[in-house]
């Protein structure tokens, strides 16, 4: 009996470890693309040379959780960014769920104008700051993206490991929406995007 549940245990411990390194060859992926988004983008504030400065969390898949979501009727309004210009959005919906036992709660968000071009119209935004932000995040906030189609029966996948930095991290000028209050989180979201390693002339927001 013991050797079966030694052999079980081991087995157990195999999946286990088969599983966290599929998850970081997928987190990894993901990452290299992102990268190479900076160098195709026409408005993009990096340069190829910039690209080692790029800091992340290593992968963690209790950063990945399965959250529900609660759709909203709210009515457009103008949220501002970091360089005053307002940009109009509409709150979409709210998911719920949960990271390291404790519950959490963010709006998500819909651009009207992104929303009129077939390229985004099934785009969905979440603005969020945590604890981490101004120490090992950039102090004004970071953002996941999503799509209505991420929505299946009244819930979907959030991946903080995919949290990343709006371009005001990375260089002046950019119009980057301030996240809203109620996307305040009061925990430390330690995945994702950090600080970029490399100074800017504008001060880290905190």
């Amino acid at each position: 009996m013991k050797s079966v549940l030694n052999t079980l245990g081991l087995l157990l411990i195999t999946v286990s470890l088969a599983g966290a390194q599929d998850f970081k060859k997928e987190t990894d992926k993901y990452r290299k693309k992102y990268k190479e988004e900076f160098l195709s983008s026409a408005n993009s504030p990096l340069k190829e040379a910039d690209l080692p400065f790029l800091q992340f969390y290593e992968p963690d898949s209790a950063y990945r959780v399965v959250a529900k979501f609660e759709k909203s009727r709210g009515q457009s309004f103008e949220m501002p960014t970091y360089s005053g210009v307002n940009k109009t959005y509409v709150k979409y919906g709210k998911v719920k769920f949960r990271i390291n036992g404790r519950r959490q709660t963010l709006t998500v968000y819909r651009s009207l104008s992104l929303q009129q071009l077939a390229k985004y119209k099934d785009y969905l935004f979440i603005p969020f700051k945590d604890k981490t932000n101004g120490e090992e995040s950039y102090g004004g906030g970071r953002y996941l993206d999503l799509k209505t189609t991420d929505i299946k029966d009244g819930e979907l996948v959030l991946d903080f490991n995919k949290a990343y930095n709006p371009y005001c991290a990375y260089s002046d000028g950019y119009n980057c929406p301030i996240p809203p209050a109620p996307n305040h989180l009061p925990i430390a979201i330690t995945a994702g995007e950090k600080k970029f390693g490399k100074d800017h002339q504008q001060a880290q927001l905190k």
